[in-house]
């Protein structure tokens, strides 16, 4: 009994069971909840801001500049607003920076002056990326730079996965890491970079770099990125950086910048908006050219080019207006959600209304958004044009083919430094294809008016300060160059060089040979204070190979199919044929011949029998032992 009474006694009724685990899991959620905001903490203001820069160019353009900043934890698993896909890609492939650049279309340094963020959100015409790759040996480098490339292939909807070894160099001078490593890091860090110029830069790149934002363009400014819009631009960059950053307190975060940079005509998008077919403008409405002399003398009408600014708006220019503010990262009294229009001051404009206005100078107009309401500007025809302030850029560079033949070329880049009173020193980089292979020996720097070859009035009397060269391999490796060079105060240098064409297999020519082959464009590194700081990218080049004629294996199938034909069909006829004498062949009319006489034969033998079979049938009918009736 006394045993009974303890198993009884240390027993639980089913309801104290119940309520003791439901306190236990609302204090385990309590615990949870407390835990969580130091675990894992909100977006707060720091994490995200966007901009909008508007700037008018001479000639009816417009620049818009799209700036976006994601930060996110270097050690944490968890992200609150950086992207989980891309974050993936980084930790797979061990890459500790990445630079990637879809850029279409050329920039007009002449007319529009120095490139937007100093040209370091800008990449060459196509696809360019470069990363920096933690690795212990060389070959370890670039079997994840493999990783990486086919990873962000797929991300991006681009043909990265053809960046190869003869597409991928390694840069010593050209390229400095812009974010934060320990001295440890870097010594273990490996610099790779690779371009396609050939790639088409649209829609399906564009949507996945949207994908990538926190409002995934539903919000904010982001939402005015239209793919019609932006491809329909002269000229466009699409950016992504991701790059570690310290603060000062020694705090380290994962930073990402998405930026994208366009140059809308704006009479091209108000022409479209009135009349999507093109049609030349009414008489009435041109703006004739009085101060030509010739001019007076017919009623020829010689238009004027760009007399009047004209009026545009935000929705004109991008089909919509502004939607509201992104809700990630947004701190009231925070500016870090604005549009700035920088323009001249005499020319009037007209803000939605809702949005702060402040100015941080005379020209420079900058506006913090409105939560949920629309936001537009509306900036009204000037007339006459007010040219705007323009940036001169540091260096000019263009960059051409010389020669003729099939056999032997040249490149020759002529870099013109428009400062009056300091010289420019750069790094100019060359990728070239193992198939173009350039004589080093041949590779000059002359000062125009000089008829002398690398030869300056600096302090050593060189324009070329050091080469760093390393030599293509058939089908494995291209050519990489590096020139560090200084271009004297207000003086235009001409460099050139000589290269030989290779012929390549018939399997190696794409299927428009005919077409060229893209060479990427030149990249110079501007240094200052002994750093890059601003970059320019030159045109890419396209390049004439010697191209077989491939309509000749056409040719070839049809003639030997013919002949093939041809002697199967003799040699089955002697094959297959029966052989005799002339003389005992017989004739045509044998043949008939004896063929009439068996026709006579056969019906003389039915004949024969038909009259055997009236006689039996007569005897039938007399009767046995009755006379026949004659």
């Amino acid at each position: 009994m006394e045993r009974q009474s303890i198993r009884h006694t240390g027993r639980r009724p089913a309801g104290v069971s119940v309520l003791t685990s439901l306190l236990i899991l609302f204090t385990l959620c309590l615990f949870t909840s407390a835990a969580a905001p130091d675990a894992h903490p909100s977006p707060g203001p720091q994490d995200y801001d966007e901009s909008l820069l508007l700037r008018p160019l001479p000639g009816n353009s417009l620049l818009a500049s799209f700036v976006f900043r994601t930060n996110g934890s270097l050690d944490d698993e968890h992200m609150q607003l950086f992207p989980s896909s891309l974050n993936q890609v980084l930790k797979a492939s061990r890459t500790k920076e990445l630079h990637i650049k879809f850029t279409l279309g050329r920039w007009n340094a002449q007319d529009h002056g120095a490139q937007p963020h100093r040209g370091l959100t800008a990449g060459g015409t196509g696809v360019e990326l470069w990363a920096w790759v933690e690795a212990d040996t060389p070959e370890e480098a670039t079997a994840r730079w493999t990783t990486l490339t086919n990873a962000l292939s797929g991300l991006f909807c681009a043909s990265l996965n053809f960046i190869d070894s003869t597409r991928t160099i390694k840069p010593v001078l050209s390229f400095e890491p812009s974010g934060h490593h320990s001295s440890s890091s870097l010594q273990r860090l490996h610099l790779l970079h690779g371009a396609l110029p050939r790639e088409p830069v649209c829609t399906e790149n564009l949507t996945p770099f949207i994908k990538l934002l926190p409002c995934k363009g539903k919000m904010g400014i982001s939402t005015l990125l239209d793919g019609h819009k932006l491809f329909d631009a002269n000229w466009q960059s699409m950016s992504i950086d991701v790059r570690p950053v310290c603060n000062s307190d020694g705090d380290c975060r994962l930073e990402m910048e998405q930026a994208v940079d366009m140059v809308v005509d704006i009479e091209r998008s108000l022409r479209r908006r009135d009349s999507p077919v093109p049609k030349p403008p009414p008489s009435d409405q041109l703006v004739c050219d009085k101060s030509k002399h010739y001019a007076e003398e017919s009623n020829t009408c010689f238009p004027m080019d760009n007399a009047s600014d004209l009026g545009w708006s935000i929705t004109e220019m991008f089909g919509r207006p502004l939607k509201g503010t992104c809700p990630f990262g947004l701190d009231k009294g925070a500016e870090n959600h604005r549009v700035c229009l920088d323009m001249p001051e005499q020319r009037p404009y007209f803000a939605s209304v809702g949005a702060t206005e402040h100015r941080p100078s005379s020209e420079l107009r900058c506006f913090t958004l409105p939560e949920t309401d629309d936001f537009d500007l509306v900036i009204p025809l000037q007339t006459p044009a007010i040219i705007p302030t323009r940036e001169e850029p540091l260096l000019y560079a263009e960059r051409t083919f010389t020669g003729h033949g099939q056999q032997h070329g040249g490149v020759q880049t002529i870099l013109h430094n428009p400062s009056p009173d300091k010289s420019v020193e750069f790094v100019y980089l060359e990728s070239l294809p193992w198939f173009m292979r350039p004589y080093l020996h041949t590779f000059t720097a002359k000062k125009e008016g000089s008829s002398d070859g690398d030869v300056d009035d600096d302090e050593d009397g060189k324009i070329i300060k050091d080469i760093y060269y390393v030599p293509a391999i058939d089908r494995k490796r291209g050519t990489q160059l590096e020139v560090r060079m200084v271009v004297p105060k207000n003086s235009t240098v001409l460099v050139t060089y000589d290269f030989e064409k290779a012929i390549l297999r018939y399997t190696e020519y794409p299927p428009d040979a005919n077409r060229g082959f893209d060479i990427a464009p030149a990249i110079i590194a501007i240094y200052t204070d002994g750093k890059p700081s601003t970059y320019i990218r030159t045109t890419s080049l396209l390049l004439n190979l010697p191209t077989p004629d491939f309509s000749m294996p056409y040719n070839v199938i049809i003639l030997t199919s013919t002949v093939i034909a041809l002697a199967f069909g003799s040699i089955f006829n002697l094959l297959v044929r029966r052989f005799m004498p002339a003389d005992e062949v017989p004739t045509l009319r044998k043949k008939i011949a004896a063929a009439f006489g068996k026709l006579r034969e056969r019906y003389a033998k039915g004949k024969g029998k038909g009259m055997g079979g009236e006689g039996g049938e007569g005897e039938g009918k007399d009767g046995p032992g009755r006379p026949k009736t004659e």
